[in-house]
């Protein structure tokens, strides 16, 4: 499967759960940029698509949940022992 680098992402500051509306990047061995729905990434995810993003030099992949109380899917980054979230850190999408 396909490996994208997640580099911008689109918030929905309407969401209490801050859930992430669209994700940007770099596409599969560094061709060309990308810039899709949460939806779609996170089907992608499910189709064994993989995710991921730059931390401290170190490459995290980004993986689905299911927020515990709306039922919702996101996507967060695996555990890393950084204290920041590594998706909502990242800088906006043009």
């Amino acid at each position: 499967m396909s490996s994208y680098q997640v580099t911008c992402i689109r918030p929905d500051g309407a969401d209490t759960d801050r859930r992430i509306d669209r994700l940007g990047g770099i596409g599969p061995d560094g061709a060309g940029q990308w810039n899709d729905t949460i939806d779609n990434v996170i089907t992608a995810i499910g189709n064994g698509h993989i995710f991921w993003v730059q931390v401290n030099g170190r490459r995290v992949t980004v993986v689905r949940r299911t927020h515990p109380t709306s039922g919702r899917w996101f996507l967060q980054t695996e555990a890393d022992n950084y204290p920041h979230n590594n998706l909502l850190s990242l800088p906006r999408c043009a």
